[in-house]
C-alpha cells in the first residue's frame, strides 16, 4: 500500500500561495532508487550501472585505426629488414664462391700455360734421342773414311740414310710420291718453267727437292722444274 501511495504522490501538487499564485512540485526519487530493468534470466540490474559498464566495455574494445596502421607498418618494415639481411648474407656467399672460382681458374690457366711451355720445349725429346743415333753413325763413318777405300764408306752412308728415313717414318713423315708427271700445284712448287712441244698441260720436268707429308698434311711441297705448252702451238 505504501508503494501505491508513493506512486499517487508523484502527481502534481499545487499549493496556493498568497494572491492565488501556485508552485508546482514534482517529487524526486530517493537516492539509491533507480529504474529497474528485468533481465532475460530473471535477474535485475540497475539501468545506470548497466549503461556505465557498457560504455567501459565499448571504450576497451574500440581501437584507434592509426595504431593499427602503425603496427602494420612496423611489421612490414621488420619483414623487409629480415629480407635485406638474408640478401646481404646470400650476396657475401656468392661473392666468396666467385672469388674462389676465379682463383681456381687463374691457377688452372697458369698450370696449363706451364705445361704447354714444357710440352713445346720437350715434345721432341724422344725424336731427338733417336736422331742422335743417326748423328753418331755419321761421325763413325767420317772417322773411318780415311782408313778404308770408297766403297765401305758409301755403304755406311747409305745405311745411315735408310736409318734416318725409318726414323722419319715413325714420326709420320713420308715423301711426296707422284706416279704421273702432271704438275699439281697442291704438292708442287715451280722454281722454273720451260716451254716444250707435244704437251697440252704443265708437266714436271725435274725434281730439285723432294716434298714430304706429315701424316695427312703437306709438310713441305716438292721444288720442281715445269714444262709448259708453247703459246703459239
Amino acid at each position: 500500500m505504501k508503494k501505491d501511495n508513493s506512486e499517487t504522490e508523484k502527481k502534481e501538487i499545487k499549493i496556493e500561495i498568497n494572491q492565488g499564485e501556485s508552485i508546482e512540485f514534482i517529487p524526486q526519487e530517493e537516492p539509491g532508487e533507480g529504474k529497474i530493468k528485468e533481465a532475460k534470466d530473471g535477474s535485475s540490474i540497475k539501468a545506470g550501472e548497466e549503461e556505465q559498464k557498457t560504455e567501459i566495455k565499448e571504450a576497451e574494445v574500440e581501437i584507434d585505426p592509426k595504431d593499427e596502421e602503425i603496427k602494420r607498418l612496423k611489421a612490414k618494415v621488420q619483414k623487409k629488414e629480415t629480407e635485406i639481411k638474408n640478401l646481404r648474407k646470400e650476396k657475401e656467399e656468392w661473392k666468396e664462391k666467385y672469388l674462389r672460382a676465379l682463383a681456381e681458374m687463374e691457377n688452372a690457366r697458369k698450370r696449363l700455360e706451364r705445361e704447354r711451355e714444357e710440352f713445346t720445349r720437350f715434345s721432341l725429346s724422344e725424336f731427338l734421342k733417336e736422331l742422335l743415333t743417326v748423328v753418331d753413325n755419321f761421325e763413325r763413318a767420317l772417322e773411318s773414311r780415311d782408313e778404308s777405300n770408297g766403297r765401305p764408306f758409301q755403304e755406311g752412308v747409305i745405311m745411315i740414310y735408310r736409318q734416318l728415313l725409318d726414323l722419319l717414318r715413325k714420326q709420320g713423315v713420308r715423301p711426296v710420291e707422284s706416279q704421273e708427271k702432271k704438275f699439281d700445284p697442291t704438292i708442287h712448287q715451280a722454281l722454273m718453267s720451260e716451254e716444250a712441244d707435244g704437251i697440252d698441260e704443265p708437266e714436271v720436268a725435274e725434281i730439285f727437292q723432294k716434298g714430304y707429308w706429315l701424316h695427312d698434311r703437306l709438310l713441305r711441297p716438292a721444288l720442281v722444274k715445269v714444262y709448259v705448252p708453247r703459246k703459239n702451238q
